[in-house]
């Protein structure tokens, strides 16, 4: 189920530090806080779905939500995990179309609705709003060219061990020489970030296994060696 908690006031929020929000006048923050909604979803709701049209902005408070997009064939690529702090549905809002993707709740979440006048307003009021708007667009842009790229040039096993890099840097928690990546993604899940099939992921996680590279408690994947993983993925940039 659904349900709208009371509102926090966004002044008091744990996560506007690691948003957009983060540097808004107590005067904007205000005006925001008066008109949005926060809203709790379970595992496995979705959001908004590809096609529809966005209404204001979502803002996560808690919880992982993932971005994807569901080929003919009914295949999910997943796009982007969405966690705490993080805008979504702006891109389509800003461009005035519909939107290109989908997402759903893969973790219990607190989501903030801001509609769109509000979002929009703040937007033109704040010059230094609107710069860190644009560069957030940007920086997404980027991460679509190199996801491209990997796709393109990386065999799968590559791919694999790079976005286990990257979901130990988002979602990692260290313990004892190791880091266990904290965030439950089925292998289906993890299959539609690489891009691949779920059979390859699996086998390959077996093999990682097997060397040494990782461990694995349930669907939770416990990385065990950083440095054989980034060789094996083609990536020194951590």
């Amino acid at each position: 189920m659904t349900n709208h908690p009371s509102n926090t006031p966004c002044a008091a929020c744990t996560s506007r530090k690691f948003s957009l929000f983060s540097d808004l006048p107590e005067s904007q923050i205000c005006v925001i806080s008066d008109h949005k909604n926060l809203i709790s979803h379970r595992k496995g709701q979705i959001l908004y779905y590809e096609g529809t049209k966005p209404l204001g902005i979502f803002c996560i408070n808690s919880g992982v939500v993932k971005i994807y997009k569901t080929a003919s064939n009914g295949k999910e690529q997943i796009i982007h995990l969405a966690q705490k702090g993080d805008f979504l549905g702006y891109a389509a809002l800003l461009g005035e179309e519909n939107y290109s993707n989908s997402s759903m709740i893969i973790e219990d979440a607190k989501i903030c609705f801001v509609p769109k006048d509000v979002f929009l307003s703040s937007l033109l009021r704040n010059s230094e709003f609107f710069r860190k708007v644009a560069k957030s667009l940007s920086h997404e842009i980027g991460v679509m060219e190199e996801k491209l790229t990997n796709a393109t040039q990386k065999s799968i096993r590559e791919r694999l061990a790079y976005v286990l890099l990257q979901l130990g840097n988002t979602y990692g928690v260290e313990g004892g020489g190791s880091q266990k990546i904290d965030v439950t993604l089925s292998r289906e899940e993890l299959a539609g970030i690489v891009g691949t099939a779920t059979e390859s992921v699996i086998r390959l996680l077996s093999e990682f296994k097997k060397d040494k590279l990782i461990e694995l408690e349930g669907k939770k994947i416990i990385i065990k060696d950083r440095r054989g993983l980034a060789r094996l993925s083609d990536f020194y940039g951590g």
